[in-house]
């Protein structure tokens, strides 16, 4: 078995501070202290729901706190990422609108304990530039490379945004490629399993191959995963094709391990609106080709959702939605002989 010992915890017990909770981030600060945030606040799209977050330390999670938000808009999709000089950006949404989100940054230099003031990430920004939901990633020529998204009432589209200075500055790349097919009348017959035929593809996960060549899996409304290519180092990119892992229409995310493993963490449910059960892990060692050795993480009914992940070592440490209600933690050592 790929996966040699997996741990789970809750960060917080029902006496929490606010009733709903979602779409949560982490980093690892060393081998024993995470760093957790999410958003939370009476419902998703409420004034009151800012970003919180919480330390794991000695393997104690500390209180929820609450590092941005003022109940004049709500807040999303908190993403922490720590640079190489050891700061740690926390990257979110804010408005009322999907549409017109602005993406906002807060950095802090001790290890999370203070945050600097939030501005905006790149001023004048309507829609949504950087992380849109899913970490940054540093490409081997030293451009950080973060997975962006937009989405109006008609459409979705994904992008990414690469920085050069280390996140002073972003320069959006081409918008991925879909190819965009209309429905024929009822009762004719359609196949095309790469055509895109509704909203289209958000939220992407990166990385890297090999020097420049770049890759991306994305949330689809088409009922799988899709994928995009870049050999250029993210400026532009193939059209999107399918990947034949189902896609429910939830957000996915992927690590990479030092020996090129990847680990994918998804719902395998098809639909629009699919369940949002069972969500699972599974590996691919020839670059996303394939898949295998599927790692259950929750397979009861509820919702289980929007899933972050990443590697460290041998490890790899996920955080996730549950039920709405509380954010999971999982902690997974693999057997490095088989991986």
């Amino acid at each position: 078995m790929l996966v040699e010992t997996k741990n789970k915890e809750f960060l917080f017990d029902d006496d929490r501070p606010f009733r709903s909770c979602h779409a949560s981030t982490l980093i690892v600060l060393n081998r024993d202290n995470v760093l957790a945030a999410w958003f939370g606040g009476s419902e998703e799209g409420s004034d009151d729901v800012g970003i919180w977050g919480a330390l794991r330390s000695n393997g104690v999670w500390s209180e929820p706190r609450q590092l941005a938000g003022d109940g004049s808009e709500p807040l999303w999709n908190p993403v922490l990422y720590r640079g190489a000089d050891g700061v740690i950006a926390l990257y979110y949404k804010a408005g009322k609108k999907i549409r017109s989100w602005r993406t906002m940054i807060m950095t802090s230099a001790n290890e999370g304990k203070t945050w600097t003031s939030p501005k905006e990430l790149v001023p004048g920004d309507v829609g949504g530039r950087g992380p849109v939901k899913n970490k940054p990633i540093p490409l081997i020529g030293g451009v950080l490379a973060a997975p962006a998204s937009i989405e109006t009432k008609e459409r979705w589209d994904a992008f990414a945004d690469l920085s050069s200075d280390g996140g002073a500055s972003w320069q959006r790349s081409e918008t991925i490629p879909l190819r965009r097919v209309t429905l024929p009348p009822s009762g004719e017959t359609f196949f095309d399993k790469n055509a895109v035929t509704h909203k289209g593809v958000i939220q992407p996960t990166l990385w890297e191959s090999s020097p420049g060549q770049v890759h991306m899996l994305l949330r689809s409304t088409e009922s799988s995963i899709f994928r995009s290519d870049s050999m250029d180092g993210g400026r532009t990119w193939c059209e999107a094709y399918a990947t034949g892992l189902p896609n429910n229409n939830s957000g996915i995310d992927l690590a990479q391990l030092d020996e090129g493993l990847l680990a994918l963490v998804y719902n395998p449910v098809s639909g629009r609106h699919g369940e949002r059960t069972p969500l699972v892990i599974r590996f691919s060692h020839d670059n996303g080709r394939s898949w295998e050795q599927e790692v259950v993480l929750e397979d009861e009914p509820g919702e289980y959702s929007y899933p972050a992940i990443v590697a460290c070592g041998g490890e790899l440490h996920l955080t996730y939605t549950w039920k709405r209600e509380r954010i999971a933690y999982w902690r997974l050592t693999l057997d490095r002989k088989q991986s």
